[in-house]
Protein backbone atom coordinates (compact mmCIF):
# COMPACT_ATOMS: atom_id res chain seq x y z
CA UNK A 1 0.00 0.00 0.00
CA UNK A 2 2.89 2.19 1.20
CA UNK A 3 4.51 2.07 -1.83
CA UNK A 4 1.61 2.87 -4.23
CA UNK A 5 0.73 5.62 -2.87
CA UNK A 6 4.14 6.80 -3.21
CA UNK A 7 4.33 5.68 -6.99
CA UNK A 8 1.10 7.85 -7.39
CA UNK A 9 2.60 10.97 -5.55
CA UNK A 10 5.62 10.58 -7.67
CA UNK A 11 3.86 10.78 -11.28
CA UNK A 12 1.32 13.57 -9.43
CA UNK A 13 4.89 15.25 -9.42
CA UNK A 14 5.29 14.67 -12.89
CA UNK A 15 2.41 15.84 -14.22
CA UNK A 16 1.61 19.08 -11.50
CA UNK A 17 5.72 20.41 -11.46
CA UNK A 18 5.21 21.60 -15.24
CA UNK A 19 2.14 23.73 -14.38
CA UNK A 20 4.25 25.62 -11.66
CA UNK A 21 7.15 26.94 -14.23
CA UNK A 22 6.41 30.40 -14.51
CA UNK A 23 4.98 31.62 -17.79
CA UNK A 24 8.27 32.75 -19.34
CA UNK A 25 9.11 29.05 -19.57
CA UNK A 26 9.42 27.84 -23.09
CA UNK A 27 11.11 25.51 -25.03
CA UNK A 28 14.51 27.16 -26.14
CA UNK A 29 17.82 25.68 -26.38
CA UNK A 30 20.06 28.15 -24.17
CA UNK A 31 23.62 28.29 -26.96
CA UNK A 32 25.10 31.05 -24.69
CA UNK A 33 24.99 33.50 -22.39
CA UNK A 34 27.73 36.25 -22.20
CA UNK A 35 28.33 39.80 -20.64
CA UNK A 36 27.84 42.65 -23.51
CA UNK A 37 30.09 44.53 -24.27
CA UNK A 38 27.81 47.49 -22.77
CA UNK A 39 27.48 45.47 -19.24
CA UNK A 40 23.89 43.35 -19.85
CA UNK A 41 23.70 39.88 -19.96
CA UNK A 42 23.48 38.69 -23.59
CA UNK A 43 21.60 35.51 -24.40
CA UNK A 44 22.00 33.18 -27.54
CA UNK A 45 18.95 31.15 -28.04
CA UNK A 46 17.47 28.67 -31.05
CA UNK A 47 14.26 27.74 -31.53
CA UNK A 48 12.16 25.33 -33.79
CA UNK A 49 9.51 26.90 -36.18
CA UNK A 50 8.41 24.37 -38.24
CA UNK A 51 11.30 23.20 -40.27
CA UNK A 52 13.00 26.27 -39.87
CA UNK A 53 15.99 26.80 -37.06
CA UNK A 54 15.75 30.65 -35.60
CA UNK A 55 18.09 31.57 -33.91
CA UNK A 56 18.09 35.16 -31.71
CA UNK A 57 21.10 37.03 -30.07
CA UNK A 58 20.31 39.89 -28.14
CA UNK A 59 20.92 41.96 -24.70
CA UNK A 60 18.49 41.03 -21.58
CA UNK A 61 18.28 44.46 -19.67
CA UNK A 62 16.71 44.89 -16.30
CA UNK A 63 14.09 47.25 -15.38
CA UNK A 64 15.76 48.49 -12.26
CA UNK A 65 12.51 50.31 -10.91
CA UNK A 66 12.52 52.21 -14.01
CA UNK A 67 9.02 52.42 -16.26
CA UNK A 68 8.65 50.68 -19.55
CA UNK A 69 8.01 54.46 -21.31
CA UNK A 70 10.85 55.44 -19.99
CA UNK A 71 13.26 52.82 -21.36
CA UNK A 72 10.95 52.22 -24.24
CA UNK A 73 9.40 55.47 -25.18
CA UNK A 74 6.06 55.60 -27.21
CA UNK A 75 6.72 57.13 -30.96
CA UNK A 76 10.57 56.44 -30.93
CA UNK A 77 12.11 53.25 -32.23
CA UNK A 78 13.91 50.80 -29.42
CA UNK A 79 16.58 48.82 -30.35
CA UNK A 80 14.95 45.77 -28.44
CA UNK A 81 17.79 44.59 -26.05
CA UNK A 82 20.48 46.16 -24.83
CA UNK A 83 23.67 47.05 -26.18
CA UNK A 84 24.46 45.47 -29.50
CA UNK A 85 21.80 45.28 -32.08
CA UNK A 86 19.38 42.29 -31.33
CA UNK A 87 20.18 39.93 -33.82
CA UNK A 88 17.39 37.14 -35.45
CA UNK A 89 19.02 34.48 -37.99
CA UNK A 90 16.83 31.69 -39.47
CA UNK A 91 18.32 28.98 -42.28
CA UNK A 92 15.04 29.03 -43.86
CA UNK A 93 12.63 31.63 -45.06
CA UNK A 94 9.95 32.46 -42.26
CA UNK A 95 6.32 35.01 -42.02
CA UNK A 96 6.49 37.52 -39.25
CA UNK A 97 3.22 38.93 -39.19
CA UNK A 98 2.85 40.68 -42.64
CA UNK A 99 6.48 39.95 -43.22
CA UNK A 100 7.90 37.72 -45.08
CA UNK A 101 11.28 37.19 -44.11
CA UNK A 102 14.03 35.00 -46.21
CA UNK A 103 16.75 32.42 -45.08
CA UNK A 104 19.51 34.92 -43.64
CA UNK A 105 20.54 37.28 -40.89
CA UNK A 106 18.27 40.28 -39.59
CA UNK A 107 18.17 42.87 -37.05
CA UNK A 108 14.84 43.44 -34.83
CA UNK A 109 13.80 46.63 -33.71
CA UNK A 110 10.80 48.13 -32.46
CA UNK A 111 8.10 50.98 -32.66
CA UNK A 112 6.46 51.43 -29.14
CA UNK A 113 3.06 52.47 -29.53
CA UNK A 114 -0.93 51.71 -29.94
CA UNK A 115 0.13 48.99 -31.16
CA UNK A 116 3.62 48.33 -31.00
CA UNK A 117 5.25 47.37 -34.62
CA UNK A 118 8.15 45.09 -34.46
CA UNK A 119 10.37 45.82 -37.65
CA UNK A 120 12.96 43.71 -39.30
CA UNK A 121 15.99 45.34 -40.65
CA UNK A 122 18.73 43.93 -42.90
CA UNK A 123 21.66 45.93 -41.59
CA UNK A 124 23.37 43.75 -39.02
CA UNK A 125 26.48 43.97 -37.07
CA UNK A 126 26.25 47.86 -35.62
CA UNK A 127 25.12 48.97 -31.88
CA UNK A 128 21.84 48.46 -30.97
CA UNK A 129 21.22 52.77 -31.73
CA UNK A 130 22.28 52.99 -35.17
CA UNK A 131 18.93 51.96 -36.70
CA UNK A 132 18.45 52.98 -40.68
CA UNK A 133 15.30 52.98 -41.56
CA UNK A 134 16.37 52.80 -45.30
CA UNK A 135 17.28 49.30 -44.53
CA UNK A 136 14.06 48.08 -43.12
CA UNK A 137 12.85 44.80 -44.03
CA UNK A 138 9.31 45.70 -43.09
CA UNK A 139 7.46 46.20 -40.10
CA UNK A 140 4.43 44.36 -38.41
CA UNK A 141 1.50 45.20 -36.31
CA UNK A 142 2.34 43.43 -32.79
CA UNK A 143 -0.91 42.42 -30.28
CA UNK A 144 -0.51 43.78 -26.89
CA UNK A 145 -0.95 41.51 -23.74
CA UNK A 146 -0.33 41.72 -19.78
CA UNK A 147 1.59 39.38 -17.92
CA UNK A 148 0.40 37.62 -14.86
CA UNK A 149 3.40 38.06 -13.32
CA UNK A 150 6.29 40.55 -14.24
CA UNK A 151 9.13 39.98 -16.23
CA UNK A 152 12.14 41.72 -14.54
CA UNK A 153 14.85 40.73 -17.14
CA UNK A 154 14.03 41.71 -20.90
CA UNK A 155 12.63 37.77 -22.70
CA UNK A 156 12.39 37.37 -26.27
CA UNK A 157 11.39 33.99 -27.20
CA UNK A 158 9.16 31.82 -30.01
CA UNK A 159 6.10 30.52 -27.69
CA UNK A 160 3.62 28.24 -29.53
CA UNK A 161 3.26 30.22 -32.86
CA UNK A 162 4.54 33.52 -32.11
CA UNK A 163 7.67 35.40 -31.64
CA UNK A 164 6.95 37.10 -27.62
CA UNK A 165 8.56 40.02 -26.12
CA UNK A 166 7.75 40.09 -22.46
CA UNK A 167 9.53 42.74 -20.10
CA UNK A 168 8.13 44.06 -16.85
CA UNK A 169 3.92 43.14 -17.20
CA UNK A 170 3.73 44.25 -20.82
CA UNK A 171 3.69 41.01 -23.29
CA UNK A 172 3.93 42.14 -26.82
CA UNK A 173 3.25 38.80 -29.55
CA UNK A 174 3.69 38.31 -33.46
CA UNK A 175 2.81 35.00 -35.54
CA UNK A 176 5.62 33.40 -36.32
CA UNK A 177 5.87 30.61 -39.19
CA UNK A 178 8.30 28.77 -41.75
CA UNK A 179 7.50 29.11 -45.58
Amino acid sequence: MRRAILTLAAAAAVVVAPLALPTTAFAQKVVSTTAGRGGSPHETVEYKVGAATVTVIYGRPYMKGRSLDTLAPAGKVYRTGADEATTLKTDKALQIGTIAVPAGTYTLYTLPGSPWQLIVNKQTGQWGTQYSEAQDLGRTPMTAGTLASPAEQLTIAVIGSNLEIHWGTMKQSVAISAK
